[in-house]
């Protein structure tokens, strides 16, 4: 006689203090499971239509100064920290976790045209154009004393950009042509040149130091050796590139923020043909940042709008604007990841979320649950039409949603006319350029 009998290992549903979650058996078998695919599909539209309503990126305004705000720097060790110069020739610094303005110095004459800080955090350095470099405590004066730079240079040119060593006490900076600066001397260690028009920004590479880019007014991108104190090599693009940002976590990529509305990643092994071509702006990109992760970058254009795009992607994934805000001069990154600082020519600096939805505060962990539940869902089902669509809605001024369809309407009629020409010459004649191809004019080594 055969029985038939239950047998079950304890170790599988009883728990082994009352602490412990319940243990759930569960069979994944699809065949018990037809609905899971549509029910899952569901949540995900759900996530990604909740993801559009809770969007709400803009955080605060910081106002105070009295002309257009046109550089910004971050701390190296403070996340709370950040430092602005203006039009005017003044610097603030802030206090971002109080948003108030800790400190107010009258550093030049004239514009501040670049400022950054020191690798430890302890001083800052401005430049303006009254021909001056400074070096500023980061603290401010004690009771008594007055507020004076700790040193001043004296310049023969009207310097247009600085920027620091990550590692030593060295710092460059460009005008009619590239110094390295030591900070304990008045003149510079060597000079750099290649080709004759004014440099408008410079900037070291973080990981490989002794590297620096920097990007001239003749539509050149030069980089730099400062072991050998020689220009490597250059790239000439269609139009003037106004400034470059090195990928913290790629030595050798680095982003360049064009006037021809583009921006281009390129990979200094190869120059001739940039990495990706990033397109969504209708106007010139003044500035661009990387995020420390090294995932994505923000940039800022004459446009008056801010865009977020990934580092692999043509198009923006986000983009932020708002009524009062006029062309978007500088754009910083926070060293955590979560924000965005960028300053405006009507005297503000904002503060946005890089993720547009996130919640802020502290989370429960049912919330984190929940959040990385969601995201995954709408990762798996990003490709349906439906979520696709609402995921990448966003709502633009009629300034840059009518230039974007006209812009739409005249790359349409290029590419008609190019497939004509095609057409009707004789095969081969006529070569198609790739889209990356394009804007590349030369490379000089």
């Amino acid at each position: 006689m055969k029985v038939k009998m239950l047998s079950r290992n304890p170790d599988n549903y009883v728990r082994e203090t009352k602490l412990d979650l319940q243990r759930v058996p569960r069979n994944y078998d699809p065949t018990l499971h037809p609905f899971e695919v549509p029910r899952e599909y569901v949540r995900a539209l759900n996530a990604t239509k909740l993801e559009r309503v809770f969007a709400k990126p803009f955080l605060a305004s910081l106002d105070g100064h009295r002309d257009g705000v046109n550089c910004l720097a971050k701390h190296p060790k403070s996340l709370a920290t950040v430092l602005s110069g203006a039009c005017d020739g003044e610097v603030r610094i802030w206090n971002l976790t109080k948003r108030k303005c800790i400190r107010t110095i009258q550093a030049h004459e004239g514009f501040v045209r670049g400022i950054c800080t020191r690798f430890c955090g302890t001083s800052f350095f401005t430049v303006g154009d009254d021909k001056t470099v400074k070096q500023w405590k980061m603290d401010g004066p004690g009771y008594g004393e007055e507020d004076e730079p700790l040193h001043t240079i004296l310049g023969k040119t009207v310097y247009t950009g600085i920027d620091h060593h990550w590692k030593e006490p060295v710092f460059a900076t460009c005008g009619q042509q590239v110094d390295i600066w030591d900070e304990q001397r008045t003149n510079p260690i060597c000079s750099m040149t290649w080709g004759f028009d004014s440099i408008s920004s410079v900037k070291f590479n973080p990981i490989e130091t002794f590297l620096l880019g920097s990007c001239a007014s003749d539509r050149n991108i030069v980089l730099y050796d400062m072991r050998q104190a020689t220009p490597l090599e250059k790239v000439i693009l269609d139009m003037r590139t106004n400034t470059i940002c090195w990928n913290p976590m790629e030595a050798f990529i680095f982003t360049a923020a064009n006037e021809d509305y583009n921006l281009y990643t390129f990979d200094m092994r190869a120059l001739d043909t940039p990495v990706m071509v990033h397109m969504d702006h209708v106007s010139a990109v003044l500035d661009v940042d990387y995020s420390p992760t090294g995932k994505e970058f923000v940039s800022a254009s004459f446009d008056k709008s801010i865009r977020i795009f990934p580092v692999d992607k043509s198009r923006s994934r986000e983009v932020y604007h708002t009524k009062r805000m006029q062309h978007v001069i500088c754009v910083k990154w926070t060293s955590d990841s979560k924000y965005i600082m960028c300053g405006s020519d009507e005297m503000n600096i904002r503060l946005w979320k890089a993720n547009a939805s996130e919640k802020l505060g502290v989370l429960t962990s049912r919330e984190k649950a929940a959040t990385d539940y969601n995201q995954k869902l709408k990762e798996k089902f990003q490709h349906h039409p439906h979520i696709k669509r609402i995921s990448r809605h966003r709502h633009l001024p009629k300034s840059i949603y009518s230039q974007i369809q006209e812009q739409r309407i005249m790359k349409e009629a290029r590419r008609r006319k190019e497939l004509n020409r095609i057409k009707h010459s004789k095969p081969g004649s006529v070569q198609i350029v790739s889209e990356k191809k394009k804007h590349i004019v030369a490379v000089v080594k």
